[in-house]
């Protein structure tokens, strides 16, 4: 599934535990956005280690969940290149 997570925290430390958790499930493209590829086990485990740390009285997390075709459609300006997930297997036929 296509995720883009939002979020808006009110503590630094807790805002960079929160970066760093989100680092390691997609990427950072904004300053609190993340574009995030996951299976429905990713995403539960995201979700759940997310909401442990939050404070939801002053903390907010969303998930903007997008089928294949719009993700495939975002349009950015500027900013970091995107990183290609890809992987490719050389056939051994250049070298």
């Amino acid at each position: 599934m296509n995720v883009v997570v939002s979020y808006d925290i009110s503590e630094d430390k807790r805002r960079t535990k929160i970066h760093s958790i989100l680092k390691s499930y997609g990427q950072w493209v904004q300053y609190s956005v993340f574009e995030c590829q996951l299976t429905d086990t990713q995403y539960a485990k995201l979700r759940s280690r997310l909401n442990k740390l939050i404070k939801p009285d002053t903390d907010s997390i969303r998930f903007y969940f997008m089928c294949a075709c719009c993700f495939g459609k975002i349009e950015r300006i500027g900013g970091e290149a995107v990183r290609d997930d890809s992987i490719f297997f050389a056939d051994g036929a250049d070298g």
